[in-house]
């Protein structure tokens, strides 16, 4: 499992995804001015530099963000407000014009956190953890934000339900060993359980393995059964044969906001032009009520 480094895919069309819809989440739930608890539970470094190290052996980034902002340089389209709040994201840890550094999860809810709001990070990974905790002390929230090297997993569910019973769980496990499928469960069930009425973002990666093509359909169950409601998306940016490199993924929102999938179905089909490789190119919407 310590193989995995989330340096190789920083930037990529996954991220994107994954970037967009956590911040549309943050951005609504602070609507409301009660305190936010934020859960990160596998946070990897937290900043990346794309023309360095494992970014630019992996050329990742090239497809994604990099791609993403020279099409709409080159189209000059309307960009959805969700578009525009994670390009600024972005902009914020880079000089004018520049993209060298690529904020993942980690920096992107800690730059977003108001003063009553707290974020914790959970990473396993040796290297990263340390990396982690040195790039979160550069921000002005640092105060805010416990770093922990323990399994976000299995820690979960002693930090639910919050104090202020508000709160946003993104889970994100890289999946290379299979187990991360049945321990995603595991915890899903233990944190509704516990905290029914929190919003817990998923991501997936949407690959030829058995526990991949069951995930999304095994987690619309545990939402049946916990009576919430859900919202899934997949982006998928090219259909080519094999799987040398990851083609799509999927988010699967658990008690998501109404305004999410009015924000997506403006998104989706500019980063699916933006991204897309091939005529298999796609995305998919879907929800459910409790």
């Amino acid at each position: 499992m310590f193989s995995y480094r989330h340096a190789f895919h920083a930037g990529s069309h996954a991220d994107i995804l994954k970037h967009l819809i956590a911040i549309q989440l943050l951005r609504y739930l602070q609507e409301k001015p009660g305190a936010l608890s934020i859960v990160d539970t596998h946070a990897g470094a937290g900043l990346y530099n794309l023309q360095d190290g494992f970014a630019a052996i992996s050329q990742e980034s090239a497809g994604g963000i990099v791609r993403l902002k020279d099409y709409l340089a080159s189209t000059g389209a309307d960009v959805p407000t969700s578009i525009t709040d994670y390009l600024a994201c972005v902009a914020i840890e880079n000089a004018a014009e520049s993209a060298a550094l690529y904020p993942g999860s980690p920096f992107i809810l800690a730059r977003l956190l108001r003063p009553q709001d707290r974020l914790r990070l959970f990473e396993l990974h040796p290297n990263e953890i340390d990396i982690l905790r040195s790039n979160i002390n550069q921000l002005n929230r640092a105060k805010q934000v416990d770093v922990y090297s323990a399994d976000g997993f299995s820690r979960l569910k002693g930090l639910l339900p919050p104090p202020s019973r508000r709160g946003l769980v993104l889970i994100d496990p890289s999946y290379e060993d299979k187990n991360d499928y049945r321990n995603l469960e595991l915890c899903l069930e233990e944190a509704l359980g516990r905290f029914a009425t929190g919003c817990y973002a998923i991501w997936y990666p949407v690959i030829a393995r058995r526990e991949s093509i069951a995930l999304p359909d095994r987690l619309k169950a545990i939402a049946k059964a916990h009576q919430r409601s859900w919202l899934r998306t997949e982006l998928r940016v090219e259909n080519a044969p094999g799987e040398r490199r990851l083609q799509a993924s999927g988010m699967f929102v658990f008690n998501p906001p109404w305004t999410l999938r009015d924000h997506l179905k403006d998104a989706l089909p500019i980063l699916k032009n933006a991204l897309g490789l091939d005529s298999g190119a796609s995305y998919t919407l879907q929800s459910g009520e409790a």
